[in-house]
């Protein structure tokens, strides 16, 4: 879906056959101003977004942006204004401020543990576990926030997780049918496979063919034996139980990636507002 789609399809979920609200209490031919209010500290995300929701809704829209994605913003910050039609700016409003009030949510959050990782050699990655149709605006405040994203769906990699591992019979088993796959349909995409103990790691490196290796529920000092187990053979990702009390030690052990599926399905949204003036 790309960023017009997702307009578009947000704009009739929410406009239907009409703003009647708008429609009964404004004269058509009204021009007005509204200016976009910080009401929180945190990271600001999701300017580009409003934007080109301001553009879908009515293009003659004059907007002036003050204040960029990936900024620190507080209180009283005036991130944007936009002047035109009264009506049309009441049709934007909720959802400009639905998507930035939660990409900059997402965006704080990561960039808080961003921070922690400063010094090692980890990065943050998100997970698929987002809202669903909003994954594009999601992956885009990770990345305002300093972090960095993983797949994008089911069909960008082939990340074999442990049910996989469980249904095709082994580790070796569900690579070596991935590899196959690729081969009969011509794909050139990465391959990571999650494992759950020291032999499946061992395994894993045996049959070969991986980008990646997700390290999943190890605690800290097994994860650095893991590690330096793979020695570089192939790219290392821990995930399972990583939380702010304990992603340092987890970055500490070494590992290449950290993903943290609470990046966008555990966050707090920060409050905007959007007001006349």
């Amino acid at each position: 879906m790309t960023l017009h789609e997702f307009i578009q399809s947000a704009l009739a979920e929410d406009v239907g056959d009409g703003d009647h609200t708008s429609l009964s209490t404004i004269p058509a031919d009204a021009q007005k101003r509204a200016r976009l209010l910080v009401k929180e500290v945190g990271i600001l995300a999701g300017v580009e977004v409003a934007q080109a929701i301001f553009v879908q809704v009515d293009p003659h829209f004059q907007v002036d942006v003050l204040m960029q994605d990936g900024a620190a913003m507080k209180p009283g910050d005036i991130v944007l204004t936009v002047a035109g039609n009264a009506r049309n700016i009441l049709t934007a409003e909720r959802l400009v401020l639905n998507c930035m009030q939660r990409m900059s949510g997402i965006a704080t959050q990561t960039r808080q543990m961003v921070n922690m990782l400063e010094g090692t050699r980890c990065k943050l990655l998100d997970t698929r576990k987002t809202t669903p149709n909003f994954r594009l605006c999601e992956k885009m405040a990770v990345k305002i926030g300093g972090g960095v994203n993983h797949r994008f769906g089911l069909y960008d990699m082939i990340l074999i997780k442990d049910n996989h591992v469980d249904y095709a019979g082994s580790v070796t088993k569900a690579v070596q049918l991935a590899v196959q796959y690729l081969a009969d349909t011509g794909r050139n995409l990465p391959i990571e496979v999650e494992v759950r103990n020291r032999a499946e790691v061992e395994e894993a490196l045996a049959v070969g063919h991986l980008t990646r290796m997700l390290l999943d529920n190890f605690q800290p000092a097994d994860l650095r034996d893991m590690v330096r187990l793979i020695n570089g053979r192939v790219i290392t990702e821990a995930s399972g139980g990583i939380n702010l009390d304990n992603l340092r030690a987890y970055a500490e052990t070494g590992v290449d990636y950290i993903s943290s599926g609470a990046l966008t399905h555990h966050v707090k949204s920060l409050d905007l507002s959007l007001k006349a003036y």
